[in-house]
């Protein structure tokens, strides 16, 4: 018997929209609703909704709650004031990466972890595992749904549905209870693409309302619905990592070019502190690089790379990029080769084919 895949809130309304679905980490989600590349570039000219619903929502509150933060993450926790939102990284002894994702500060002692869909029930395990008795840890991710609209007209489109200021929610801030098209809901200024915008987070209900209300007010100025196609080119474009390529239980935030949320000088000693203070100081054996071909080929996901006939490493994430018409790459490669403008090459089918380094992020937002 085939396992049932998980569906978000808005399921339903995919096909209205003329939604292709497909099985990502368990979830049956939307890949296009027209076709990656129009979705894609509707976001980096106009703007793009993104049903996210599949994210994980986490609670941790009490007394011990900022202590607690401080030892199961590598970022400083302690710096984060009432609505505002840090992007960090959760690490085992190792020094490996368990999960990488958003805290929001909602109050003193309560804060709000935004987890990988697919490291949902992991993540809850090894945070109670790491649990003090003045800690409360709050699973609510069946209760929320979560809605990103991104785009240069994220701003303006979402502006006609509340009376609240958009534009005093500053990058990396949110507010809590916000109405939006007669829903309550929290808008967090962040997002996974490269662009300006806002992540969504309500009641399945009202997520289900605002799906059909943001669409239908933000169809003139040329909002479109956008699948997990597009999401994954634009993140990757902006040089963002995904979880289970760039980054892994095997791949320190180090390795993968995260060093700004690895705070070693922090008084806690979070879990993996030592190897990563190791790593810091000695340097890391290799690094994670942009790479663009030189001959004819697609780099994808698990292609190795080689120097001569030394394998130095492969492929996270691949693709042709929608905004820069070049075939480029994410690859974790041995560090003596990650030097600007390094000549590789990368095994594609049975042909090995010649690239090099260049600087990432690919695209960054003018």
């Amino acid at each position: 018997m085939t396992n049932q895949l998980l569906r978000t809130p808005l399921f339903e309304s995919y096909k209205e929209y003329g939604g292709k679905t497909i099985d990502f980490g368990g979830w049956e989600l939307p890949v296009q609703f027209s076709s990656i590349k129009a979705e894609h570039e509707a976001v980096r000219t106009k703007a793009g909704l993104f049903d996210v619903s599949h994210m994980g929502e986490v609670f941790v509150s009490g007394s011990g709650a900022l202590d607690y933060l401080q030892k199961l993450v590598t970022n400083d926790v302690s710096k984060l004031k009432i609505g505002q939102a840090q992007y960090t990284v959760m690490c085992n002894e190792q020094g490996g990466t368990i999960d990488d994702f958003l805290i929001y500060k909602l109050e003193e002692e309560r804060y709000l972890l935004v987890v990988n869909a697919s490291n949902i029930e992991k993540d809850v395990a090894w945070m109670e595992k790491q649990q003090t008795d003045n800690v409360v840890i709050d699973n609510q991710s069946s209760n929320y749904a979560l809605l990103a609209l991104q785009g240069p007209v994220a701003e303006s489109v979402l502006q006609k549905l509340t009376k609240e200021s958009l534009e005093e929610i500053k990058f990396f801030r949110f507010k809590e209870h916000v109405q939006v098209g007669g829903e309550d809901v929290l808008v967090s200024r962040t997002g996974y693409t490269g662009e300006n915008g806002f992540e969504i987070y309500g009641t399945p209900e009202a997520i289900q309302n605002l799906w059909s209300k943001v669409l239908q007010e933000g169809k003139e100025e040329g909002v479109v619905p956008a699948g997990l196609g597009a999401r994954d080119t634009l993140r990757f474009e902006a040089g963002l990592p995904l979880y289970g390529q760039e980054l892994r239980e095997d791949i320190s935030p180090l390795e993968a070019g995260l060093g700004f949320v690895v705070k070693v000088n922090k008084e806690e000693d979070f879990i993996g502190k030592d190897i990563l203070v190791k790593q810091k100081a000695q340097g890391v054996e290799r690094k994670l690089v942009g790479l663009e071909m030189i001959d004819k080929g697609i780099p994808r996901t698990g292609y190795k790379v080689f120097d001569g006939d030394k394998e130095i490493g492969e492929v996270t994430t691949g693709t042709q990029s929608p905004t820069l018409k070049k075939n480029i790459g994410f690859a974790l490669l041995s560090t003596e080769f990650t030097e600007l403008g390094t000549e590789v090459e990368v095994e594609i089918r049975t042909k090995r084919l010649k690239a090099r380094v260049i600087a990432t992020p690919f695209y960054k937002r003018s």
